[in-house]
């Protein structure tokens, strides 16, 4: 069985809710990229989430699109980010979602990318500006090594977007809280409740809710309405700032558990 559908059932069965932490690949470099999901791992991650640097992501805020540019400086590509998959995969079992724009896939080669994927130990790929409509290829590419395609949905999702989404998403949906780019917000909107709930039941799939969550109390507000939260640019800005001083390190270690604490109800 896949790693994330197993994850979710064992979430599901003990009552709590994923923890999704996102780190961008190759910021400041793929060797820091490796502390990092070691340090998810062992800190209470249930699944994390890798994104692949692209020099143009136009579904990011300014705190990602920083990290992006940073790894791209390193040098990193998406065969590295395999590669440091590859090596986290021989210690830990923990699924991984790599996160990314549909051309560095498309450049590397749809069938490549899933073999060598499989090989390095991924899970489920998310491709965030890849439509549901087209994605039959990649869809098969995934499946045919063992993975699963995440895709997002939105408040402003129809019913007719409903429908073919769930003809091709498996594992999980990733509902973005707001239309926009990624980046923390100071609150989100009540009346997504109601669109998460409603994807929840149509699509048939756990669905986490991620673009803008900043710390506990967000998580705790919508907590009885999804299946888990993915945090993303709230954890690479403290990550930059720990990639420069014990300080930052710190700063990042203590938020990293308050929110993996609050998914896990505690």
């Amino acid at each position: 069985m896949n790693r994330i559908v197993e994850r979710f059932r064992l979430l599901k069965k003990e009552k709590r809710k994923a923890f999704i932490p996102y780190i961008t690949a190759g910021d400041p470099n793929i060797g820091r990229t490796y502390d990092a999901i070691k340090l998810f791992a062992e800190g209470g991650a249930d699944i994390i989430e890798v994104g692949v640097p692209f020099s143009d992501p136009m579904a990011d805020g300014p705190v990602i699109q920083r990290a992006m540019e940073r790894a791209l400086r390193s040098g990193t590509t998406l065969k590295d980010v395999l590669e440091v998959v590859r090596k986290f995969r021989l210690a830990y079992d923990i699924p991984v979602v790599i996160m990314g724009y549909y051309n560095p896939f498309f450049q590397y080669g749809l069938e490549r990318f899933g073999k060598d994927a499989k090989d390095a130990g991924v899970d489920g790929v998310l491709t965030v500006d890849l439509p549901p409509e087209e994605a039959v290829p990649m869809k098969r590419a995934l499946n045919k090594n063992g993975m699963v395609p995440v895709f997002l949905a939105t408040p402003v999702t129809d019913r007719v977007r409903i429908k073919v989404i769930k003809k091709v998403a498996e594992g999980f949906i990733y509902f973005v809280s707001v239309t926009g780019v990624t980046g923390e917000r100071e609150g989100l909107p009540e009346e997504i409740k109601e669109k998460i709930k409603h994807i929840r039941t149509a699509i048939g799939l756990p669905t986490v809710l991620g673009f803008g969550i900043s710390g506990p109390e967000m998580i705790e507000r919508f907590y009885d309405y999804v299946d888990g939260f993915v945090v993303g640019s709230a954890l690479v800005k403290r990550w930059e700032k720990a990639c420069l001083s014990e300080e930052g390190a710190s700063e990042f270690r203590t938020f990293f558990i308050d929110m993996a604490k609050a998914c896990h109800g505690e």
